[in-house]
């Protein structure tokens, strides 16, 4: 796990911001604003409106190469993907069953000598494939920044505390009903380098390894209500409105227990046309788990 974190930050919210565009200008000139990116953001999103109603499919998947997210321009892929062969791949690959999972892992504020700061929740819900039933033996992977925004890796130095209870790490394997749930404390909001004053939204990124290492999907939840959701270019990759709220969890006051932790509920679906948006369609048109992008 701690390896999937440092992949995943330094593709993503750690990277320098690659804008060729202010390369010509005075230093004092040379650092986007939220204002210029939500311009941008505002202008992409009303020509995505006039394209639909001029009859254009809806885009259900996030856009490769997306301009306000900069380091697009560095992430997505300008040739074919290359084919693996998944037998090969699985002589080298962790292998991961029942018995590699304790149930005690899912729950993140226990990991330490003592509790964590920030505010406790309840994160459960169900993996299901596109025709609503139940995926079982999912290994369901978790990783997130602590309640000020700080996550444990050595590239992320902003002025935030490192809690000395909370590593943000979690995981378990789906029921027979293809549920999972998870204990954990709610992330907090945190800076990167898009652009000048660019902060994402709370988010909890997640990884399901299917029945085989090479169908390992990653995908972000988010939390209902935040303010910074017009302004994440990362979030906004998803153009359609109904897509991106398929991120978000709702709150369910069924999971809530008293005195305890608020809960919050967010199905994964793994196909078809209401699936989650996973990060693997960052690699290729099709997402498609034979085809390895070396990320």
């Amino acid at each position: 796990m701690p390896e999937d974190i440092n992949a995943e930050l330094e593709s993503e919210e750690l990277v320098p911001p690659a804008e060729p565009k202010a390369a010509h200008l005075p230093l004092d000139r040379a650092i986007e604003t939220q204002a210029d990116l939500s311009a941008e953001i505002n202008a992409i999103g009303d020509a995505y409106v006039r394209a639909l109603k001029d009859g254009a499919p809806a885009e259900i998947q996030p856009r490769l190469d997306y301009p306000p997210y900069r380091s697009s321009i560095l992430r997505h892929p300008t040739k074919s993907l290359h084919h693996t062969d998944p037998e090969t791949i699985e002589l080298y690959s962790p292998a991961f069953g029942h018995q590699d999972v304790h149930a005690l892992e899912s729950d993140l504020t226990i990991q330490h000598n003592g509790e964590p700061q920030g505010e406790r929740i309840i994160v459960a819900g169900k993996v299901l494939d596109g025709d609503g039933r139940p995926v079982a033996g999912q290994l369901v992977e978790i990783w997130q920044a602590n309640a000020s925004g700080r996550y444990i890796h050595k590239r992320d130095q902003h002025p935030a505390p490192i809690d000395p209870n909370f590593t943000g790490i979690g995981r378990c394997i789906t029921g027979p009903d293809g549920s999972y749930r998870f204990t954990t404390i709610k992330p907090g909001a945190y800076p990167w380098k898009n652009h000048l004053n660019a902060w994402r939204p709370a988010h909890i990124h997640f990884s399901l390894f299917g029945t085989e290492f090479t169908q390992r999907i990653i995908t972000q939840m988010y939390f209902p209500g935040d303010q910074l959701f017009p302004l994440d270019p990362i979030y906004q990759t998803i153009v359609d409105q109904d897509a991106r709220d398929r991120l978000v969890a709702n709150y369910d006051h069924s999971l809530t227990e008293p005195e305890w932790a608020l809960g919050y509920n967010w199905d994964i679906v793994l196909t078809g046309p209401k699936r989650t948006w996973t990060e693997n369609e960052a690699f290729g048109t099709a997402g498609d788990s034979s085809e390895e992008a070396g990320e």
